[in-house]
């Protein structure tokens, strides 16, 4: 999994945050998206990167600024006795 955390100016409101999570929904293949207009963000958990140069249209399509993106992978999330499950099969 790959969190993405984007720098966005221009949200003001909870309806801001909405429109913003709706508009990575339709465009992106994401497991969970979560904007915040206090913050100035937007966090997207994904399977794949996501391409920078779609995200930056996307944000500009919704009516907002980009202003940095950074990603990192994430660790499995599998639970430790999923884990073992795995190990005894």
């Amino acid at each position: 999994m790959i969190k993405t955390i984007l720098k966005i100016e221009g949200m003001m409101c909870a309806h801001c945050e909405a429109h913003m999570n709706e508009a990575i929904k339709e465009k992106f293949d994401v497991v969970k998206v979560v904007s915040s207009s206090k913050d100035n963000e937007t966090v997207i958990e994904s399977k794949e990167e996501l391409d920078a140069d779609k995200i930056k249209e996307v944000v500009a399509e919704a009516g907002y600024t980009f202003v940095d993106m950074a990603a990192e992978q994430l660790e499995d999330k599998m639970s430790f006795f999923q884990k073992i499950k795995n190990k005894l099969s």
